[in-house]
């Protein structure tokens, strides 16, 4: 199911959730552009000394043809674009060890929690994101306000890669993508526009049907998808930070209530405690 956009209009110009696509779009290309300058050198004797393996972009044939021409075995070759990554990607067993690996960060290696969301790992990864944060992101800042949109943004980013990092927490693959602090935004959406029609594309066999679902039910179909990946996966394998979506989703459930402006109800809570049974 792919959703292409929502029924609900926001009252103001959502400055935060364009500014964010706008910036995830230029690290992309500049990402782009790096992947055009040759390749550099990387070391790999703190890898090994930390036992962090493997390193991120390193590749076994890459490593054995620059050895065998005699390149010196204690580095191996990276492209720019994939050094820039692994330079500002969040790397769990890097983060939790306190030690910034090669290739160094000029900043504090705890900024990898957010610096790793404005990266991607291609073209379907970035538009697959900002498609969400496009159709999600402006009703939900449009109930919270700029200002407490951003800082509600990035503290579910920082939730899902908490996660994460606790379920994996001495792994070396690179955590990248804003994934994690978008599903905090469909979480919020959830909460406060529970019954908001999504436009939303259906693959039945052959043919492609637009259907518009209520926002509860698109979206608590996600969720729970989330975690059945997740349970199914193994932790630090496989390219989808599973439980990075499902810690960026159960921190918007609850930071909602905190972000939210006065007034703004929370309808999804508000309707379940009226339906409590009465002992």
């Amino acid at each position: 199911m792919i959703p292409i956009r929502d029924t609900l209009r926001s009252r103001r110009f959502p400055v935060v959730t364009v500014s964010l696509i706008v910036l995830n779009l230029l690290v992309f290309l500049y990402q782009g552009y790096l992947g055009t300058r040759p390749s550099t050198l990387n070391d790999l004797e703190p890898w090994l000394d930390a036992r962090l393996l493997p390193p991120p972009a390193f590749s076994e044939t890459a490593y054995r043809l620059y050895v065998s021409a005699g390149g010196d075995p204690a580095q191996y070759p990276v492209s720019a674009a994939n050094e820039f990554v692994a330079r500002f990607a969040l790397i769990p067993g890097e983060l939790l060890g306190g030690r910034d690996l090669p290739p160094t960060l000029p900043v504090p290696l705890w900024l990898t929690l957010l610096t790793s969301i404005f990266l991607h790992g291609g073209l379907l990864h970035l538009l697959g994101n900002m498609l969400y944060l496009w159709i999600f992101g402006d009703n939900v800042e449009d109930a919270m306000g700029p200002a407490r949109f951003l800082a509600f943004y990035l503290l579910c980013a920082v939730a899902a890669a908490a996660l994460q990092v606790a379920v994996d927490p001495s792994g070396s693959l690179p955590m990248i993508g804003a994934s994690g602090a978008i599903a905090g935004v469909l979480a919020a959406y959830l909460m406060l526009f529970p019954f908001s029609r999504i436009v939303t594309l259906i693959p039945l066999f052959f043919f492609l049907r637009l259907v518009a679902l209520p926002a509860v039910i698109l979206l608590g179909l996600w969720f729970l998808l989330q975690i059945v990946n997740g349970l199914a996966s193994t932790a630090g394998t496989g390219g989808t930070a599973w439980f990075a979506h499902i810690g960026g989703f159960a921190a918007g459930l609850l930071l909602v209530f905190l972000f939210r402006k006065k007034g703004v109800p929370v309808t999804l809570w508000q309707l379940l405690r009226r339906r409590r049974p009465v002992v």
